[in-house]
């Protein structure tokens, strides 16, 4: 890479150009835009391949669970073979699973691309952190780290623009042609990045890595198969049973064993004086355990929210991903301006000051939507909720993320870099998967119990559907499943009308929920440092 080093023979900083940064920003847009288009997805992929809105989503939990169960290794990876390297291998892999998507037969290609771009983004997203490190330094490396926070607000915008606007005009797969443009252009100029050889003597911990990929593996099929599985005793869709259980319960239990077995072996290798795969010294003080759980927690509610919405808005309520892009325009929009701006504060307030402040608004503002959201998302009511929210979200994820780096040495930084992907892309997958359940769920626990109490709807005719698979479906799609029994019109219009009402008090629950999660967050929030961050450490290896 042509260009001056970082600082000169005076010990003076100088300023290096911000051309390899573009493709760093870019790369950190390619993994948010195919995040964020997903949702948007959503409503295609149920008519392209007839099946539920909740499997569809699939294709975001695995997405998510690959990140998750393969980032640690794959910044072992990144430290071994050389960034520049395997950044530009991994893009190509990101590039083929675009291609996949674009021309998929099936949901099951679908969900296999999806695969494939989460396991090219466990090994980008310690990447960008670390060639931030290997080609920046001093304020420009704190302005590069904060500019992947805006990245990603930014893709979450021009995904449910664009995304919105292709799926509503032509159709969901000519969305993921951006992210193959995307993989591209990175690609191109990743060749002005600088280069590095590796480091040949690091080791990967293959019994480590096998512990954590299968504990998150487990612990994210479990949560997202509690409601088709069974929450606790097997359903007739259960793959098989263990002495009658649900085996979604006993993936969880088994999922969290191996995890408390991944730290065990870790703690147990670095009192020998071996390398882990990653060091839990960054975990140390409880400030940085106090920032992983408020990652988790926000992340999570995130997902939730960015799943309901565009879930009730397309499925529900039959309307276009363009709609749906609309509808979560201000959400977007304030998140990407709240991580842009939120640094200018850390300078006045400390990072405690900050996250208790943001979780009050994600509270108030999730409280306020359990009220007053209805079936028309273009409320001024609804618009402001998702504003706040939008607020606190922003603040929160750019604030927790700079605490961990700046709580490490510069030796740890690539294990930091590790911990943020897993927990964020596992709290991406977990939020995601337990909203679907949680809302399925309480829909058919509600929708059997009003039944019981319209008589308008008699027994005869409830027993024509079967109400152990209620779904999300729009009304349209209900009186189709209706006319195919003895249902009179009247009855018909009844039914309709009760899904509608029952369907808008799930939706209210679900938000209710989220508020509490939000309220309990205060909790680590309060143990954040009080410092003020100010310089990110060296990712590069040692």
């Amino acid at each position: 890479m042509t260009g001056t080093s970082t600082t000169t023979a005076t010990g003076t900083e100088e300023r290096r150009s911000w051309a390899p940064m573009v493709g760093l920003f870019l790369a950190q847009v390619l993994m948010s835009f195919n995040v964020s288009a997903l949702p948007i997805s959503l409503g295609g992929m149920v008519e392209d391949f007839g099946v539920p809105p909740t499997v569809a989503s699939t294709t975001i939990v695995v997405y998510g669970l690959a990140v998750a169960a393969l980032v640690m290794t794959g910044a072992k990876l990144g430290q071994r073979i050389g960034w520049v390297l395997i950044f530009r291998c991994v893009l190509v892999v990101f590039a083929a699973s675009s291609l996949i998507m674009i021309f998929s037969p099936t949901i099951g290609w679908a969900i296999a691309g999806q695969a494939l771009a989460g396991s090219a983004a466990a090994i980008i997203v310690p990447a960008l952190v670390a060639l931030i490190a290997e080609n920046y330094r001093g304020t420009q490396q704190a302005t590069a780290v904060g500019s992947l926070g805006s990245a990603r607000a930014f893709s979450g915008i021009s995904a449910f623009l664009i995304g919105g606007t292709l799926g509503t005009l032509i159709g969901w797969r000519p969305i993921f042609f951006i992210t193959l443009a995307l993989a591209i252009a990175v690609f191109a100029l990743s060749f002005g990045l600088r280069s590095d050889r590796g480091d040949r003597s690091v080791r990967i911990d293959l019994v480590a890595s096998v512990l954590i990929g299968a504990a998150i593996v487990l612990l994210t099929l479990g949560f997202n198969n509690l409601n088709s599985w069974g929450i606790l005793l097997a359903e007739p869709a259960a793959p098989f049973d263990v002495i009658g259980l649900s085996p979604a319960p006993v993936f969880v239990v088994v999922g969290v064993v191996l995890g408390q077995c991944f730290f065990l072996w870790t703690r147990r290798r670095m009192r020998r004086g071996l390398v882990p795969l990653v060091d839990l010294g960054v975990l140390r003080h409880p400030r940085e355990r106090a920032a992983v759980y408020a990652m988790f927690i926000i992340v999570s509610m995130e997902a939730a929210v960015n799943f309901t919405v565009p879930t009730y808005i397309q499925v529900v309520q039959g309307r276009t991903p363009f709609d749906t892009s609309l509808a979560m325009m201000p959400f977007n929009l304030t998140v990407f301006i709240t991580a842009t701006l939120i640094v200018r504060f850390y300078r006045r307030y400390s990072p405690r000051t900050i996250a208790l402040f943001s979780f009050g608004l994600t509270t108030i503002a999730l409280l306020w939507l359990s009220f007053v959201v209805t079936n028309n998302w273009e409320t001024l009511p609804t618009i402001l909720g998702l504003v706040v929210f939008g607020i606190g979200q922003g603040a929160l994820v750019t604030l927790v993320f700079n605490v961990l780096v700046t709580s490490a040495p510069k030796s740890l930084a690539g294990d930091v870099g590790s911990i943020r992907g897993t927990t964020q892309n596992l709290a991406s997958a977990v939020g995601t998967a337990v909203m679907g359940a949680l809302l399925v769920t309480m829909l058919t626990l509600n929708i059997g119990n009003a039944v019981s109490e319209h008589p308008e709807l008699p027994d005869d005719l409830v027993a024509q559907v079967d109400l152990d698979e209620v779904n999300f479906v729009s009304n349209d799609d209900l009186r189709a499943v209706l006319d195919e029994t003895t249902a009179t019109p009247a009855q018909v219009d009844a039914a309709v009308a009760l899904n509608e009402e029952e369907r808008l008090h799930t939706l209210r629950l679900g938000f209710l929920i989220l508020a509490g999660l939000s309220a309990v967050a205060a909790i680590p929030a309060s143990r954040l440092p009080k410092y003020r961050p100010e310089e990110i450490p060296d990712p590069s290896p040692k």
